[in-house]
């Protein structure tokens, strides 16, 4: 069944920035009755050549106080939404469900010290609209972002995480960052080499954080590649860590639309 005309808002493309043949990221105006968590998504439509519509699901990478709303996205070759978005330019209609989902927010945790949120590919984008949120920075002592991609070139957003630190209400609480990017098909300079469970499994990715993962003090989020989701997830189970729900508070959030 379509969503109906009362259930989204059209919203203009105010820029488009491509960061590799197929990886893009796009800003649009935003509704002033829209509202979300950091952490939260957008359902966005697009309307194809023939009048019909077709819509997914795509993270906010931007703030909840922002007055725009900017997404990252992969081009699917041969997908029937990100072969359409992708041929959007400045100017063109977004539609964007008058809703925002999701529970990958910080308050799926009741405690915790230390929050560790693992990403790969596009999955970044909650993250970088959590980054932002100056609630989140209150109430962790570390936060740790770790993003991993297959090429340097995928790293978006390098300019958004190192100029936290510089953002006036974020001053005092910056050095609580750390950011760890890891890149697998590649070495690169300042990056760890290998997936995000190899890291994890051969400990290297705690060394690189000077933080352990342990169930008393750890808060993991995790996005992006379901297969990573999946894998991670065993791993931080046989360290005791949990998926946390409302009715059994734990030490794991997931968020996965594929």
């Amino acid at each position: 069944m379509s969503v109906s005309e009362e259930k989204f808002t059209r919203q203009t493309l105010l820029e488009v920035h491509p960061l590799t043949s197929n990886l893009f990221t796009l800003r649009a105006t935003r509704d002033a009755g829209f509202r979300f968590r950091a952490g939260q998504f957008a359902r966005l439509g697009v309307t194809k050549a023939d009048g019909s519509t077709v819509w997914r699901a795509y993270s906010m990478v931007s703030s909840p106080y922002d007055e725009f709303l900017e997404f990252f996205s992969i081009v699917v070759p041969g997908g029937e939404f990100t072969s359409e978005l992708s041929r959007l330019g400045v100017g063109d209609t977004l539609l964007v469900d008058r809703q925002a989902f999701g529970y990958l927010t910080p308050d799926r945790f009741v405690d915790g010290c230390d929050l560790w949120l693992l990403s790969t590919g596009t999955g970044v984008a909650p993250f970088l609209s959590i980054l932002q949120d100056f609630e989140v920075w209150e109430r962790f002592e570390r936060i740790i972002l770790v993003y991993s991609v297959r090429e340097a070139r995928e790293l978006a957003y390098q300019e958004l995480i190192a100029g936290l630190a510089q953002r006036e209400y974020l001053a005092e609480y910056a050095h609580k960052l750390q950011f760890i990017a890891t890149v697998t098909r590649e070495q690169h300079p300042g990056a760890l080499n290998g997936r995000i469970t190899t890291l994890i499994e051969s400990g290297e990715l705690e060394r690189a954080a000077g933080v352990a993962l342990t169930p008393e003090h750890s808060r993991v989020m995790l996005c992006g590649n379901p297969q990573m989701i999946d894998d991670t997830r065993k791993l931080l189970k046989q360290r005791d860590m949990h998926l946390s729900l409302s009715r059994r508070p734990g030490q794991v959030a997931v968020e996965n639309f594929w």
